[in-house]
């Protein structure tokens, strides 16, 4: 009786012996697994984490791209860490020196592959939209999208798109909507705007934001100089004041739309659109371009001035006139050459 109780003491010990050294050969092959570098053979993998995209099938995509050899190790690795169900999409760049622990790391800070693109001054939201549209680094989700639509996504209140998006150069993760963009465009676009419009020339002929963000998206398509844009803008506040018709080429321009050619006649100055400001008097109903802070800053605080007239010298300048007789003149000498 007593040899059968030692005997099963002694398995008893032995067991205990072979699941303490089981447990620490997991422990040290665990330890192993998480610290020790991928090592996989070949170039960097690039793995795309849609949105969506659960652990498990993050771990068999690394698996099934030869990353890692046990998708299972890699899902206790992140359950362990508790990141198993904060792992971000995006596009991350994989190279073999890196951990199984790294890996979880970078997933679940999001450290995505980054990329960037620019919006430029005088740019139409056409041609932002299709700058986004040609970008590979972004899914086009709005692409499709009707005007409407685009201004709802952007939580913008106004009718049209135009001129709702500020021309910068904006970073975003690789794989992002350009939804993601268009918003960061939009919500500079307001920060820049609500500061010009607070620091305004209170004598300045304009009654919101908006028709600030207007008269700016003229001023820029009008000038050619940089210097010139203080008084590019007090020319057209100078019209406003005195209910004088703005007769900006631009304008006209914008909306004739594909119909414009790149010949402007004088039939098209005379044919009558809500953007032609020979026509019709006062700001076009919407801005006609990006505008970036330079325009903006010579909106809100134009020169002060008489002008009522500019001509382009041919050098991108222009002469600038407080009388049509002046003006007729400056308009003989550098356009006429008389």
């Amino acid at each position: 009786m007593q040899r059968s109780v030692f005997g099963r003491a002694n398995i008893l010990l032995l067991l205990a012996c072979l699941g303490l050294l089981a447990g620490s050969v997991a422990v040290v092959g665990a330890k192993r697994f998480m610290d020790s570098p991928t090592g996989f053979h070949g170039p960097a993998v690039r793995l795309v984490v849609e949105p969506g995209m659960g652990l498990k099938s993050i771990a068999r995509k690394l698996q099934s791209s030869g990353v890692i050899r046990w998708s299972w190790a890699f899902v206790l690795l992140a359950r362990w860490r508790g990141q198993g169900d904060r792992l971000q999409a995006g596009v991350y760049q994989i190279t073999p020196e890196l951990t199984p622990e790294r890996i979880v790391q970078m997933l679940a800070r999001g450290e995505s592959l980054q990329d960037t693109v620019r919006f430029i001054e005088g740019w139409t939201l056409r041609q932002a939209r299709a700058a986004l549209n040609a970008h590979p680094g972004l899914r086009h989700d709005t692409q499709e999208w009707s005007d409407a639509a685009l201004l709802e996504g952007l939580g913008a209140v106004e009718r049209h798109p135009e001129g709702l998006l500020f021309p910068d150069t904006y970073r975003f993760a690789v794989g992002s909507s350009d939804l993601v963009v268009l918003r960061k465009a939009h919500q500079k676009l307001r920060e820049q705007l609500a500061f010009f419009w607070e620091r305004r020339d209170p004598a300045l002929p304009l009654t919101s934001a908006y028709e600030l963000l207007i008269l700016a998206s003229v001023v820029e398509k009008e000038t050619g100089s940089a210097a010139d844009r203080p008084l590019v803008a007090s020319v057209f506040a100078n019209r406003l004041r005195r209910g004088m018709r703005l007769q900006s080429d631009p304008t006209v321009i914008y909306g004739l739309g594909d119909r414009f050619d790149g010949n402007l006649r004088r039939v098209d100055l005379e044919a009558d659109t809500p953007y032609n400001s020979y026509t019709r008097a006062g700001l076009p109903p919407t801005p006609i371009a990006l505008v970036g802070e330079a325009a903006l800053a010579a909106a809100s605080q134009p020169a002060r001035s008489d002008a009522l007239y500019f001509v382009g010298r041919g050098d991108g300048s222009s002469v600038f006139s407080p009388s049509l007789l002046q003006h007729e003149r400056a308009v003989d000498r550098y356009q006429r050459r008389r």
